[in-house]
């Protein structure tokens, strides 16, 4: 037995300030990059550098690892050493008006471009108008109009010549030329016409239809005479005008010259306002101030915002690549929108109604996501999918996607997308991603795995260090000692579970900074001490382990059945892990077995009232296996084994009980009693090996506080598998009561070594003639099944 007792100094892994050459944290300098992750780190530089097309990054781990506050911190170094990227202006596309066009130019430059154009059109405006009411543009004009009337006066005339031949007159009135009958060489009044008899008027239309036959070259000069003044009016207009725009125009192609698509953009621009220079005339129609505003206000905003600019993406304040930390994924956060505006309840929309999304404002840069939180919202994943696949972002209408009936909208040019996704997440989700996504594997060709734990070494201790002392400076904490240090080192083993490893997750560790920093507040120090850190951890523990306080109130007063001193048969005490959110702690089971003749077999009463869960009932399976190989190789098993966790009314899953079964079996059938006082944890394989399990530190204080409670005997303990040794980082008070005798820990390999220790009888070896040492588990065991098997034997042959 003495020989699988641990020691004292075995339970924990103790840390020294010796290893440290510090007085307090203030003394270290900050930490720079992250500790433990060399996998996660080289992994993510490796995808940041490469710049080919499908190399996003995957970023996997759990929450409180670092994964978002280092990939934020790396991805913040790369966009340094890059330059800000385009700005993006969107602009009316003057020949398809529903597809606005897309400019690029150097950041900055789109800020002065918008004004540029801007302020150019309000200028024209103003010089159209000043220059349609020139002087030398009248006097143009007046020579066109005298040309016109003196052309018109003689085609007149002529009609007039030949009206009077027909007894007609033509006159001209504000419905245009209009012939009158002449009655005494004068034209008729309206009277006289209706005083004219039948036959008069029909000789009146008579003459009048001749005459239009006879005039009608006449007339088709007229019009081609007001035409032409037309024609000469438009361009003597669109001459004025362009001798305006001519100027603004110019000087905005030498500026933009070196892009051809802002050069297209301008020269149509020129044709669009010299084609609509009637347009520009608004107020220089001789009206007065307010209601040339008003008109203008009225019916010419929605033609003149075609002149507008939408600065879609404006790096101007840019130092180098941008990086975008969308938190709210949206399809429309994604991708940008078309946003709409209600007039007069009519929903419009315009060029500079389209909105960017955080594609657009991470172009050339960087844009982090959440996994969780993009896979969940509607349409957004493929559309994210479908930008990285194309190469470009398409703004879209939701409604279409959904194949909903949609306001009538634009249909903007797609922007061409140079990005790196950095997509953060957990490995279960990477999994299903990767088996059942197929454009996942093509896009996110790099994962960086960041680890849940690290090597305890002189190395990452002593960067733990300098994290707290880093956290200290960044946070105003007050700066911790040695030994508040050590005690972190200590608790980040527990929390790895294992005295080789440290955690990583950092986030735990930060708690308890703050808490312990809180508490030394109080108290009024100016040092953190192990004090505060040792009172910061047991308060968090205190603010959450009211249920495991409560289990142990009923164990002590009895309501739940726990022995811990004496011996019974076929009893035994189990221990399990139960949580409450954050705190997980270990409770002790009453496990009994029976046995009795008849059909082979072990009964899990778990699993016969659906308790049981599948890791539990095949480790009951396992238990079958070892019998049989152990003692039925001579002869049958005629034995019926039932099993069951008393004063258990849960789910049991997990195979961590099955070693702790199969000692309850092995006493029932032997009918050898097993000391109550020993606990047993511990999975068991068919060969009778034990297994390594979880929860070994919570299980052993679980418990402790029991015999803690209910009284120490000093022959109480816990067996558990020989490989979890690595993993105990007990409370100081449990190693105390190990060094003082109280309480023991017993780590062992074989079924066969805790048999010995739970009833103080060998377990046996077989002889040479194959039988086992009289009086050995093994032998009573034995002896027990074989002496079954000939009843059943016997009482088959009655029956016969």
């Amino acid at each position: 037995m003495n020989e699988h007792r641990l020691n004292w100094q075995h339970l924990n892994h103790f840390c020294s300030t010796t290893t440290f050459h510090f007085e307090t944290t203030e003394e270290l300098e900050p930490l720079t990059g992250i500790i433990g992750q060399d996998r996660a780190a080289k992994a993510l530089q490796f995808g940041l550098k490469m710049n080919k097309k499908g190399y996003s990054i995957y970023i996997s781990g759990i929450s409180g690892t670092g994964r978002s506050s280092y990939s934020k911190s790396i991805v913040q170094e790369h966009a340094e050493k890059m330059s800000p990227p385009h700005d993006w202006v969107y602009v009316y596309n003057f020949k398809n008006p529903d597809k606005p066009k897309t400019l690029a130019m150097e950041a900055g430059v789109g800020k002065q471009f918008k004004k540029d154009i801007e302020n150019m059109i309000e200028l024209i405006r103003k010089e159209i108008i000043t220059a349609f009411r020139s002087n030398e543009y009248e006097t143009k004009k007046n020579e066109l109009i005298k040309e016109y009337q003196q052309k018109n006066q003689e085609l007149i005339k002529s009609l007039n010549e030949k009206a009077q031949d027909y007894g007609f007159v033509f006159k001209e009135t504000e419905h245009g030329l209009m012939t009158i009958p002449l009655v005494d060489q004068r034209p008729m009044t309206q009277d006289e016409y209706e005083e004219l008899s039948m036959d008069e008027i029909e000789s009146i239309r008579e003459r009048s239809n001749e005459l239009s036959m006879q005039t009608f070259d006449l007339f088709s000069d007229i019009r081609e005479l007001e035409e032409k003044l037309r024609k000469n009016m438009k361009k003597l207009d669109e001459k004025t005008g362009y001798n305006v725009i001519n100027y603004y125009i110019k000087k905005l192609l030498i500026r933009y010259n070196h892009r051809n698509e802002i050069r297209e953009y301008i020269n149509d621009l020129e044709k669009d306002i010299v084609d609509h220079i009637q347009r520009f005339r608004k107020a220089e129609d001789g009206q007065d101030k307010t209601t040339a505003l008003l008109l203008r206000k009225s019916s010419d905003d929605s033609f003149q915002i075609r002149y507008k600019v939408n600065l879609f993406v404006n790096n101007s304040e840019a130092k180098n690549a941008p990086i975008v930390n969308e938190t709210n994924p949206t399809f429309y956060n994604l991708i940008g929108a078309t946003e709409y505006k209600n007039e007069m309840g009519v929903l419009k929309t315009d060029f500079t109604q389209i909105k960017p999304g955080a594609l657009h404002m991470a172009n050339g840069g960087f844009l982090l996501l959440h996994a969780k939180e993009i896979l969940t919202q509607p349409y957004a994943w493929d559309a994210l999918k479908r930008a990285l696949k194309t190469g470009e972002i398409n703004i879209e209408n939701l409604s279409q996607q959904m194949g909903l009936a949609v306001t009538s909208t634009l249909k903007p040019e797609p922007i061409p997308l140079d990005i790196k996704v950095i997509l953060i997440g957990d490995s279960y989700t990477y999994g299903l991603l990767f088996h059942y996504d197929e454009d996942f594997k093509k896009l996110f060709k790099v994962m960086a795995d960041f680890d849940i734990e690290m090597e305890r070494n002189d190395e990452n201790t002593n960067k733990m260090a300098q994290f707290i002392a880093t956290h200290c400076k960044k946070e105003n904490l007050i700066p911790f000692d040695s030994s508040a240090v050590c005690r972190i080192i200590q608790y980040s083993s527990r929390l790895a579970d294992s005295q080789k490893k440290l955690t990583s997750r950092f986030s735990q560790v930060v708690e308890i900074l703050y808490e312990a920093d809180a508490w030394a507040h109080i108290e009024g120090s100016d040092i953190v001490t192990v004090e505060y850190v040792e009172k910061a951890i047991q308060e968090k523990i205190y603010r959450n382990n009211m249920y495991e306080e409560k289990l142990n109130e009923l164990f002590e007063e009895g309501t739940l059945l726990m022995d811990v001193t004496g011996e019974a048969v076929g009893q035994i005490n189990g221990l399990v892990v139960m949580g409450t959110g954050e705190h997980s702690f270990g409770k002790p089971t009453r496990i009994t077995v029976s046995t009795y003749q008849g059909k082979a077999g072990i009964i899990n009463i778990e699993r016969e009232v659906a308790k049981s869960g599948p890791i539990h009932s095949k480790g009951v399976y396992v238990l079958s296996g070892y019998l049989g190989s152990k003692y039925a190789q001579e002869h049958p098993i005629s034995l019926t084994v039932s099993i069951s966790f008393e004063q258990n009314y849960s789910m049991i899953d997990g195979d961590s009980a099955s070693s702790t079964e199969l000692y309850g079996i092995l006493s029932s059938i032997a009918q050898v009693p097993i000391k109550q006082g020993i606990a047993v944890t511990g999975s068991v394989n068919q060969k009778g090996n034990i297994q390594p399990i979880g929860g070994v530190n919570e299980k052993i204080e679980g418990y402790y506080d029991i015999c803690k409670i209910m009284g120490f005997t000093g022959n109480q303990g816990v067996i558990i598998p020989k490989q979890n040794v690595q993993n105990l980082m007990l409370k100081d008070e449990i190693i105390k009561a190990v060094k003082d005798k109280k309480f023991h820990i017993y780590a062992i390999s074989h079924v066969e070594e805790g048999i010995e220790i739970l009833t103080g009888i060998p377990a046996g070896r077989r002889n040479d003639d194959g039988e086992y040492p009289k009086g050995t588990i093994n032998e009573l065991v034995s002896n027990r099944l074989k002496e079954t098997y000939e009843r059943m034997k016997d009482k088959n042959k009655k029956d016969e």
